[in-house]
């Protein structure tokens, strides 16, 4: 998912409609947008599809406040649906309020359980809900305070932003897994999971959100708060593998300089010297195979042409529905890897699935053989913090050895970075969760599936 929120503009909602385009490879099964209106107003609305379908330009119209959130809906098969789409809205005596969320709470059982005995019922799966209901278990005392209170009772990697009347508050996790950033446009601000949709919006970055902050914006400014003294930069190595685009920065690392130093590293410790050329799997894949193709002096080429039209394969709900999205996705250029002995280059190998087809594709084009090499570790256990790998079985490299895994996607053969060259790929930048490779989850697991 993504978050996007938008202060003191002129057509906020507007801002909101090209930051959520922006965004957009966050996750593609709705969209969303709320605004405060001149007369106090609250406008809101959702759909399913991509932010270009739901937020039509008569929609847009609708909207003339100056304040506005979005988000963009990460599909998986447990929370489908339109219920489960953002921003959520919330009426209450104190002033009513609109929330949208991005992230997964690792004890969210507990705090429905919490919160169902103190007379909450439930409408959505969202996190955002629970969270509202957090904050509005008291009705005394100001908001900032219940809104800390209510936080420090959250676990898991999360960002938020929440919407008044007056102003925007914005939260990010104490162990800073998911990015969160604020930028200046014009006498307003603007706020985002990824700092790509700065620039299309004409915003001027200012700084990330730190971890366990909150940062509230109103017309006194931007002021900080602490939820948490408690802080720790563990940003999840898959925001920098996969998720993230290419020219977003995440805690002052740019995605595509970490992605093509992977790829350099990987041609060091996967060689691969007799190839004829190296091939990167779009689009995330590519930066590292230029990495790859650099440092090992063995050609480039664009074996795999991606249809821009079709959504990413990884954030479909369903397996059948991946599968199928490999299919409609790629295609090999014959005339380029006929005959050819080649690297393919990837990001990351979660299922496996994609990786076969993509194999199978290359090999039906005449390849002669294909090497993969991915420019991150094995992935051995699932993320609790929101990328959708929810059970150990579902990972290709779990229960498999490296030749195992490498004759599952028939592949000639099979080399995957380390973790140490992974965190030596983001240097001089925040510390990387690498639970997903190898365990040491940064938080506890509750009644998650152990280590062990």
């Amino acid at each position: 998912m993504s978050v996007f929120g938008v202060y003191g503009v002129k057509d906020a909602a507007q801002t909101v409609y090209f930051g959520l385009h922006a965004l957009q490879h966050r996750g593609q099964e709705g969209a969303g947008l709320a605004t405060f209106e001149p007369d106090g107003s609250c406008l809101h609305h959702r759909g399913l599809g991509l932010a270009g379908e739901v937020l039509s330009q008569s929609e847009l119209a609708r909207h003339h406040g100056t304040i506005a959130i979005g988000s963009t809906k990460y599909a998986n098969a447990a929370q489908s649906g339109l219920d489960n789409v953002q921003p959520l809205f919330f009426r209450h005596k104190s002033g009513d309020f609109a929330i949208a969320g991005e992230g997964k709470l690792i004890n969210s059982d507990q705090l429905y359980d919490y919160l169902e005995n103190r007379g909450c019922i439930f409408h959505t799966g969202t996190d955002s809900e629970i969270l509202a209901n957090l904050i509005k278990k008291e009705s005394a005392g100001k908001r900032i305070d219940y809104l800390i209170r209510a936080l420090n009772m959250m676990e898991g990697g999360f960002t938020f932003v929440i919407m008044t009347r007056n102003r925007i508050y914005a939260c990010r996790d104490k162990y800073g897994i998911h990015p969160l950033a604020i930028a200046r446009l014009g006498e307003g601000y603007v706020i985002s999971s990824e700092t790509c949709a700065f620039d299309l919006t004409g915003a001027s970055f200012i700084r990330d959100v730190e971890p366990g902050e909150i940062v509230c914006i109103d017309d006194n400014g931007i002021r900080s708060n602490l939820y948490s003294h408690f802080q720790k930069h563990k940003v999840c190595a898959m925001e920098y593998i996969y998720i993230a685009r290419p020219d977003s920065d995440i805690d002052g690392c740019n995605v595509h300089a970490f992605r093509k130093e992977s790829g350099r590293r990987l041609a060091l410790e996967c060689p691969c010297p007799d190839a004829d050329i190296v091939v990167g799997v779009p689009d995330s894949g590519l930066s590292a195979a230029f990495g790859y193709a650099e440092q090992s002096g063995i050609p480039y080429e664009m074996g795999l042409v991606k249809n821009r039209y079709v959504a990413r394969t990884f954030i479909q709900p369903s397996q059948a529905m991946r599968e199928r999205g490999v299919q409609m996705k790629l295609s090999a250029v014959r005339s380029i890897v006929g005959g050819k002995k080649l690297v393919l280059v990837d990001d990351s190998i979660v299922r496996g699935t994609t990786c076969l087809k993509i194999v199978k594709l290359l090999r039906n084009a005449g390849a002669r053989e294909v090497h993969v090499r991915i420019a991150s570790p094995m992935m051995t256990y699932p993320c609790y913090y929101g990328v959708d790998t929810p059970t150990r079985k579902e990972l290709l490299s779990s229960k498999r050895s490296l030749e195992e895994s490498c004759k599952a996607i028939e592949a000639d053969s099979l080399g995957y970075l380390s973790r140490e060259a992974t965190v030596a790929s983001a240097a001089g930048c925040s510390e990387l969760c690498l639970a997903c490779f190898g365990g040491g989850y940064p938080t506890a697991l509750y009644k998650h599936e152990t280590e062990e």
